[in-house]
């Protein structure tokens, strides 16, 4: 990383002389100020990556330069100094932007850790300008579209949107997308279609583990009017729908094995007839399918049409899990949290070292679905800006040296009950205020205990 630049604004010349020994010690580039507009000076005639600001200043105080510099120079982080009892200020300081604070009297070293711990945003921050400054054609498009971008450094990430950009430009080839639940099958099929020439046309999904036997043909290939009792008009299929686009089957290892028989045949001869017809409709759609399954050894096991898996698994693309990929976990937790921030207005600064270190030692068996949602109960839960450890309850069969992974399941109905008890023991059981920190409304919180029995 290049080297980071400091300013020091502090009205004590003592302070700032012997920050200025210390830091420049430890290799920063510092810069020093007396006073807020010799600071502003600096700032205009310097790139700036730190500034260290004293809350009591001369011409106007720390919070209003804090301000200023937000305003002026976003790109520069702020570390506050704080006296002794004056914990409002800095907890203003932290809801306008401050990156973090340390209190008088002080160790140089609590100086070089608060530092420490703004570079690391720091360098968390030029990755993620630095990705976006490369951010490729499919990703703009799937943020445009599906609001969530293709995130991450990892030559595996590089991998498969490289793979991703060369089937798309064979608009007619079958994709099977595999990996485990919560890795991104959908994004990366959405990701395929938007970079086809189809990317216009519509890009349909389909639960093929939602679709009954009844109501199969009717789903896929449409029905006349009268055809069967419920079907008052006439209907078009889901082949004609995805007519020109892409028809996405995900969950398909869950199709039972005589829907998947009418479905290769529909894919074989490009033509449907709807229920009740018997006149053939062309279509032309690109099918990409996902499972969480070995396709292939179903299909060795009988359970899976082996023609069917053949005909889908023209090209295939495997997701890994996220366990897999720690690297890109620090620009994925950027990207929630600022996307989460702005959901649930909550201004979100930064997550402590221990909460970092939590998330680091975490297999994520739900993956990148867990995560985000891991980070949403965090946002919510957090107080002053800061994710702290405690904010970010994880199970402990899947934190690394704390044994083998159980065979427990990752429960969603048991953490949201989870929540709701830390919320309301937070709030020493006043409904009202943990609704307003749970961002939902007092009756719906009232139902949710009524339906958890607490």
């Amino acid at each position: 990383m290049e080297q980071i630049s400091i300013l020091v604004l502090d009205d004590e010349h003592r302070l700032r002389d012997e920050l200025e020994e210390f830091l420049s010690r430890k290799n920063f580039l510092v810069y020093k100020a007396a006073d807020p507009s010799e600071a502003f000076e600096q700032l205009e005639k310097y790139k700036i990556d730190i500034a260290i600001v004293d809350i009591k200043l001369p011409q106007m105080s720390g919070l209003e330069v804090l301000q200023r510099i937000k305003e002026n120079w976003p790109k520069t982080e702020v570390i506050m100094i704080s006296g002794h009892g004056d914990m409002k200020s800095v907890i203003e300081a932290m809801r306008q932007g401050a990156n973090d604070y340390f209190q008088k009297p002080f160790r140089l070293a609590d100086i070089e850790h608060a530092i420490h711990r703004t570079e690391r945003f720091i360098s968390l921050s030029r990755q993620l300008l630095n990705y976006n400054k490369s951010i490729s054609l499919l990703t703009k498009r799937l943020y445009e579209a599906a609001g969530a971008p293709m995130i991450g450094k990892s030559e595996v990430i590089k991998e498969i949107i490289n793979s991703m950009e060369k089937v798309a430009e064979s608009e007619n080839t079958s994709v099977l997308v595999l990996g485990e639940s919560g890795t991104g099958k959908e994004l990366v099929a959405h990701g395929i279609h938007l970079l086809s020439g189809r990317k216009d046309a519509l890009f349909h999904s389909v639960n093929c583990s939602a679709i009954t036997d009844s109501l199969f043909e009717s789903e896929f290939f449409g029905h006349k009017k009268g055809s069967f009792t419920g079907a008052v008009d006439d209907r078009s299929g889901w082949f004609e729908i995805a007519h020109g686009g892409t028809l996405f089957l995900d969950e398909i290892g869950d199709m039972p094995i005589g829907q998947q028989a009418k479905l290769l045949r529909a894919l074989e001869e490009r033509k449907v007839s709807r229920v009740g017809s018997h006149q053939k409709i062309a279509f032309d759609v690109r099918v990409i399918a996902a499972s969480n399954q070995d396709l292939e050894k179903m299909a060795t096991e009988k359970k899976f049409r082996s023609d069917l898996y053949h005909r889908l698994s023209t090209f295939v693309i495997q997701l890994p899990p996220l366990k897999e990929r720690k690297e890109d976990i620090p620009l994925l937790v950027d990207h929630f949290l600022a996307s989460l921030s702005s959901k649930l207005n909550k201004k979100v600064v930064m997550m402590s070292e221990s909460a970092q270190e939590k998330l680091n030692s975490y297999d994520f068996p739900g993956n990148i679905r867990e995560l985000r949602n891991i980070l949403e109960r965090a946002v919510i839960l957090s107080e002053d800006g800061l994710i702290s450890a405690n904010d970010i309850p994880l199970s402990k069969s899947f934190i690394k040296n704390l044994g083998e992974p159980s065979s427990e399941t990752f429960d969603l109905e048991e953490l949201e009950k989870e929540t709701i008890q830390k919320a309301m023991k937070q709030c020493k059981n006043n409904k009202s205020q943990a609704a307003k920190l749970l961002n939902i409304s007092w009756q719906s919180l009232n139902r949710k205990i009524e339906k958890y029995n607490f």
